[in-house]
């Protein structure tokens, strides 16, 4: 083998890209054995590949370039370890970040998808799965008070309990009654975080559609009613709203469209 490489034939040897190494040099970090005083050309001595496989291991796992060189020349089982099990957490942590970035991607694309092939019109029975929710804590809404405001104590209130606003929001009424007295009023808040202890139960429910802002239902509430007493039904436990399109996905907040179900036998 040659005595010394060009950054050409190092790159080659190395896997390591050319700009790569000429950065590394200019900071610092990784510099060629010698240059060429008359073109100032960079050439690198071949045993220098062993030095480098510690800048591309630690990068790898993605430790700062700038910590690679402070620990380049003070480098010890001992302090590797530390600076290992460092990046350990750190990773650990950006992994917890990406399956919960996964988590809310999988979830608001079921639920946009579910939205593109509702049947506004229509009120239906069928089988709902098991889902997780983190309930908020109880609604008290004020004399001539909105949706909007206990909503945004409900999001202002978010990280005191661990919800992530990321995920869509829904509203929860305890019973068909008091939804139906109340429909803009939900008894509380929820999130679609899976990692909530409160379940919404596998079975059959009653589910319908509605197009408009945030606690607007129009006549759907009252279809409701009437699809449960034409059809025999009996309505258990909780309404569950859920907005399957929103802001996330619709420009015009008149165009949201939610969907509401709830518990049912004959």
């Amino acid at each position: 083998m040659k005595d010394f490489l060009s950054v050409k034939e190092f790159s080659r040897l190395s896997g390591i890209e050319n700009t790569t190494l000429r950065y590394w040099d200019d900071i610092g970090l990784f510099s060629p054995a010698k240059r060429d005083p008359e073109n100032n050309y960079r050439y690198y001595a071949p045993e220098q590949i062993i030095a480098v496989n510690f800048i591309t291991v630690m990068s790898s796992l993605q430790v700062p370039l700038k910590m690679i060189g402070e620990m380049e020349g003070e480098r010890s089982p001992e302090n590797i370890v530390d600076l290992i099990e460092q990046q350990e957490n750190l990773l650990d942590m950006e992994m917890r970040r990406l399956r919960e970035s996964y988590s809310i991607i999988h979830t608001r694309r079921d639920l946009i998808k579910i939205g593109m092939r509702a049947d506004v019109s229509q009120i239906t029975v069928h089988g709902l799965i098991e889902r997780s929710i983190i309930l908020g804590p109880p609604n008290r809404f004020k004399e001539g008070e909105g949706f909007y405001e206990p909503f945004m104590l409900f999001c202002k209130q978010a990280k005191t309990q661990r919800v992530n606003l990321s995920y869509p929001i829904g509203g929860y009424h305890e019973s068909m009654e008091r939804f139906l007295a109340k429909p803009g009023e939900p008894d509380y808040f929820y999130s679609l975080d899976p990692t909530g202890s409160t379940k919404r139960a596998a079975g059959d429910y009653m589910v319908g559609y509605a197009r408009g802002y945030y606690g607007e239902f129009g006549d759907l509430p009252e279809r409701m009613a009437a699809y449960a007493e034409g059809n025999g039904l009996t309505c258990h436990g909780p309404v569950y709203t859920i907005f399957l399109h929103d802001e996330i996905c619709m420009k015009d907040p008149f165009q949201y469209l939610s969907q509401l179900s709830v518990a049912v036998s004959k």
